[in-house]
């Protein structure tokens, strides 16, 4: 006989979505906004699926209420949500009143429906006029960063209680300046190297000058993480090419924020390949930069959608990749990449080749926890997880309808991996799908749909998908209902 069991969550976790700025926002020039790097990045020829920008996007801008009223209906207690340098320091300057505004309005709209904000000030949208300055290559972007974060606070240090200073720093610094296929698009190892330690410095002075001004605040970073595992663990080949995405992907920047030390095999393995970046990346660490770096934080935010399946023996039949198809080329992220192959493993894949593996989110949040965070007494949230899939919208009863049952197969799997890592003994207390709506998916443009919510772009009708039904349904229950069989299940 098969029994449900209902696994329940802890009662103080927190059940989220999460967006971003630029993809959701649109608005890009109202209200004094300027140009972003992913403004200009729209602009160059082929870097994006059909030109496609975010001088629209969901228009969230103009409809923010609706959306916030969407979040109320759909039972969600909190939103990850990030603010625009762009429209708030425009080209990096002055305050602009007209920006901070916009999200005064959009928290007191959050409050009202009584849903925490939390608040990401930088995913990516760097003030253009800063990149033209060097970016995230330059030192003095990292103050700038700074001054920017304290402007925020300055508007909301008094209605926002969590405060994240990066998402995910590994795009904002090897996808972009060392891969070219984000913003602003450079081929540099040494920009990459560079910018990865500037965004880490930027981090550590907007913690320790919030900190200051207010020691209540839960101020973290979030990163994007993956599990890298060895095609055969008896394999010395096999092996060193999983330590080298490990440590170019994670350790950089784990080690630094709870180590106060970078990587030393990767920085060795990097100087092979480059040993001109490793020395400008040298004179680049400053004295007292990692202390600066690694002042401790009350959350980290994990990021997670699919583990790497890498060998040191080229396959016969190689994975197909998941970069977005454009005409522009790119190049591998990883600085130290030679010698290391992608394979199969015969897991499921979306349509943009991701791996679907829940079990892995268990195993990465585990080891976060027993390596990094427990020690440092950081609590951890998984504030990104989704999946893209070819929905397709349907008048279903008379209403019209997303039957989005691969979606609601991924929310449940990984719902599910979190509770295992919680029964585990892991300190995780929190879930943020990605992402609350379609949006503009950076150089996919609007080609892939990671949403919950369906958005129509023609009209901006919003519908939400059987995966949001679901998502609404597990919040009201604070339950996971999941099958078992016979005795196993009522034991």
């Amino acid at each position: 006989m098969t029994t449900a069991i209902s696994r329940a969550f802890p009662s103080d976790f927190l059940f989220g979505a999460a967006t971003a700025a630029f993809q959701i926002e649109g608005a890009a020039h109202e209200d004094g906004r300027r140009d972003s790097i992913w403004d200009a990045f729209c602009r160059v020829p082929g870097a994006v699926i059909n030109a496609d920008n975010g001088d629209v996007a969901c228009d969230h801008y103009h409809r923010y209420r609706d959306d916030v009223a969407l979040m109320k209906d759909l039972g969600l207690q909190t939103y990850r949500f990030s603010t625009s340098w762009s429209r708030v320091r425009p080209d990096g300057g002055a305050v602009n009143a007209q920006g901070v505004d916009f999200y005064k309005r959009l928290v007191d709209e959050l409050l009202g429906a009584d849903i925490l904000p939390w608040l990401t000030l930088y995913h990516w949208d760097l003030p253009q006029a800063l990149q033209e300055q060097g970016g995230w290559t330059n030192r003095d972007t990292a103050d700038r960063f700074t001054e920017y974060a304290l402007t925020m606070h300055d508007a909301l240090g008094d209605r926002v209680n969590v405060w994240t200073t990066l998402n995910e720093p590994w795009c904002s610094s090897f996808l972009s300046y060392t891969a070219g296929l984000h913003a602003p698009g450079h081929y540099s190892v040494e920009e990459g190297v560079l910018a990865a330690h500037h965004l880490m410095l930027g981090h550590g002075q907007a913690v320790r000058e919030l900190r200051s001004r207010d020691a209540s605040l839960n101020l973290g970073i979030t990163l994007n993480l993956t599990v890298a595992e060895p095609v055969d663990a008896a394999d010395p080949a096999d092996v060193d090419a999983a330590r080298r995405i490990d440590g170019q992907f994670n350790r950089w920047f784990l080690d630094p924020i709870f180590r106060g030390q970078y990587p030393a095999d990767i920085v060795e393995d990097i100087r092979e390949v480059d040993a001109a970046a490793v020395a400008a990346w040298e004179s680049a660490v400053r004295p007292g930069d990692l202390e600066v770096i690694s002042t401790p934080i009350d959350t980290l935010g994990v990021n997670y959608y699919h583990g790497e399946y890498v060998g040191g023996h080229e396959p016969e039949n190689p994975p197909i990749g998941g970069d977005a198809p454009t005409d522009r080329p790119g190049r591998s992220p990883y600085p130290s990449h030679e010698g290391i192959f992608w394979h199969e493993r015969g897991l499921p894949r979306t349509p943009m080749q991701w791996e679907v593996q829940p079990e892995g989110l268990t195993e990465l949040l585990q080891r976060v926890w027993g390596e990094y965070a427990q020690a440092a007494g950081t609590a951890l949230y998984v504030t990104e997880n989704g999946a893209a899939y070819d929905d397709e919208l349907v008048v279903d009863g008379g209403e019209k309808r997303v039957h989005d049952a691969d979606r609601v197969e991924f929310l449940r799997g990984h719902l599910g991996a979190i509770l295992d890592a919680a029964d585990a003994g892991v300190d995780v207390r929190g879930y943020f799908y990605w992402s609350l709506l379609d949006n503009f998916e950076w150089a996919w443009g609007y080609e892939k749909r990671f949403g919950i919510v369906r958005v129509d772009y023609d009209t901006q009708e919003r519908t939400p998908k059987d995966s949001a039904l679901e998502y609404s349904r597990i919040i009201g229950a604070r339950a996971l209902d999941v099958a078992g069989v016979g005795a196993a299940a009522s034991a």
